[in-house]
């Protein structure tokens, strides 16, 4: 059955193997080994993997002085990230939206990749020479994968610095700082600050000849469905992949979330790394705790098994 067959009610009832089973297959399932913490047996998994697969959310970010904009302090002025990051909210006040993103693509400009992003890069470009592949699946909108040099990534909730056109639907990069005029020096996350109310006709437009239209965040809001050729490559990368790495994600954001279980289900080896355990921690072979900037690295370092060309 092909991954994304699965509704959102058979989710919910799945079981640790992530199918409905047979009481036989479900008692086994309950019963799986908590997952290992040995560095050398996963490093033997990684040595024979001709496809992997890495699985990245905001932890691997946080490392980098991302905001994560979840939790407790998750503010900026007086809304949750939740309370801006909807169609609804920017179809009331573009303006605000805008100054939200202009803030967050600012705040990034600034950042750069950590040493869990650079080691996911490295290892992409080592192991191409060798004829294996490795495919970076991220929910990450923050570009630091690419920026580290990642080439095969699937942004699988889009990136702050790309746009979308609401009236002829082009998408297009856009580094632009400040992405236009009236929004520079504004987006400032006191919760004393008052919105700048900018006119629409002064936030960023399409520049498509004859189009004009308002752009907005090339982003997946709250409410809205994921692109679906993105889910579609997603997908053929997890049934082909023989090695599955969960790097700073809380397993708790759909589809996202079900992605790593139902490869871990066809018996493909699945390594979390995280600060803590997730809900689905226990349906994994390994769990490394600690920053990912730390525990990576050294996982995917150069295997003394590997042939360098």
């Amino acid at each position: 059955m092909s991954l994304f067959q699965f509704t959102a009610r058979r989710l919910v009832s799945q079981v640790h193997c992530g199918f409905k089973a047979s009481s036989k297959k479900q008692k086994f399932c309950l019963e799986m080994a908590r997952p290992s913490s040995n560095m050398a047996d996963f490093r033997e998994a990684f040595a024979k993997a001709k496809h992997i697969a890495v699985i990245t959310g905001a932890g691997v970010s946080a490392e980098s002085g991302v905001p994560t904009f979840r939790g407790a302090g998750g503010f900026w002025r007086k809304w949750q990230a939740q309370e801006l990051a909807t169609p609804e909210a920017f179809a009331r006040n573009p303006s605000r939206v805008w100054e939200f993103y202009h803030y967050r693509r600012e705040v990034m400009l600034s950042k750069h990749p950590n040493p869990a992003h650079i080691a996911i890069a490295e290892c992409e470009r080592r192991l191409s020479k060798q004829g294996r592949s490795v495919v970076v699946i991220t929910q990450n909108i923050d570009e630091l994968h690419r920026k580290a040099g990642t080439k095969h990534l699937l942004e699988i909730h889009g990136s702050l610095f790309k746009t979308r056109c609401t009236n002829c639907g082009n998408v297009a990069a856009n580094y632009k700082s400040p992405i236009c005029p009236a929004l520079a020096g504004k987006g400032a996350p006191d919760p004393e600050t008052e919105d700048a109310a900018i006119p629409v006709e002064e936030l960023p437009q399409c520049e498509e000849d004859g189009c004009n239209g308002l752009l907005r965040p090339h982003v997946v809001w709250f409410g809205e469905t994921l692109d679906p050729d993105i889910l579609t490559a997603v997908e053929k990368e997890l049934e082909i992949c023989d090695l599955c790495l969960v790097v700073g994600t809380s397993s708790v954001v759909y589809p996202a979330a079900m992605f790593a279980p139902q490869v871990s289900a066809r018996g493909v080896p699945v390594a979390e790394f995280n600060m803590e355990a997730t809900p689905a921690t226990n349906r994994f072979r390994f769990h490394f705790p600690g920053p990912c900037g730390t525990t990576l690295p050294p996982a995917l370092a150069r295997h003394e098994t590997e042939i360098i060309s």
